[in-house]
């Protein structure tokens, strides 16, 4: 299974689609899990896909050794002619996102790092922050830096931040214990959380252009090595 960790040197592909209503979401969770049990690509790590929870949709969390390897993958002819035109049939909207991962902080009880896996319960938030290129490296210094007071928090597991290799946004990846804790983390008031962090979620809102979030279980996962 997949781990999270900044030092792997993985370029991490996430692949969000919104979808219309729950059969479509079902439709999409399919066509994925045929792709990643018969993936077998140079390059290719890991893939895990989830399922929307708050609203329909699905999010695939890709590892690939580069993304040299994905442009290879994206040239095939199958994924151009047949793949690509049935997801955009199924879902909404699509990101493609290429990125790599910046930062990584994860509850002490998780161990070494934070895994994500079909094996865990995570309650997990995703969360694209656009941005003008210009901006990002501002954007990633706001808010992908250590939280010690998060780690108190009732419910948190673990929080990653991964920067668009073009520029134009930063995602965030988090693992909660259920809805329960992130609802109550995230209506929190703003003058309820530390100083800092106060400034951090300013600062962010001054910079990112624009914010898609939705929430997730684990659905189904591969790795090459299994």
């Amino acid at each position: 299974m997949p781990f999270i960790s900044p030092d792997d040197g993985y370029m991490t592909l996430f692949n969000l689609f919104d979808a219309e209503d729950r059969e479509k979401q079902n439709l999409v969770l399919e066509a994925m899990r045929d792709i990643v049990d018969n993936a077998d690509y140079p390059g290719w790590i890991s893939s895990t896909v989830h399922a929307g929870q708050d609203t329909p949709g699905t999010a695939n969390y890709i590892q690939w050794r580069s993304a040299e390897d994905l442009k290879a993958r994206y040239q095939g002819e199958k994924f151009r002619t047949k793949t690509v035109p049935e997801f955009h049939r199924l879902a909404t909207t699509v990101q493609l996102i290429q990125t790599e991962s910046v930062f990584a902080q994860r509850h002490p009880s998780l161990g070494d790092a934070a895994e994500i896996s079909t094996e865990r319960d995570d309650y997990t938030v995703i969360f694209v922050l656009r941005c003008e290129p210009e901006n990002q490296k501002a954007l990633v210094d706001a808010i992908a830096k250590p939280d010690e007071w998060l780690l108190t928090v009732p419910g948190y597991r673990s929080h990653a931040y991964f920067r668009a290799l073009d520029g134009t946004a930063v995602v965030n990846y988090a693992q909660w214990d259920d809805k329960q804790s992130y609802d109550a983390f995230h209506t929190l008031p703003d003058e309820q959380r530390p100083l800092d962090v106060q400034k951090g979620r300013v600062r962010a809102r001054s910079l990112a252009t624009s914010r898609w979030a939705n929430t997730f279980r684990v659905w189904h996962s591969r790795s090459a090595a299994s």
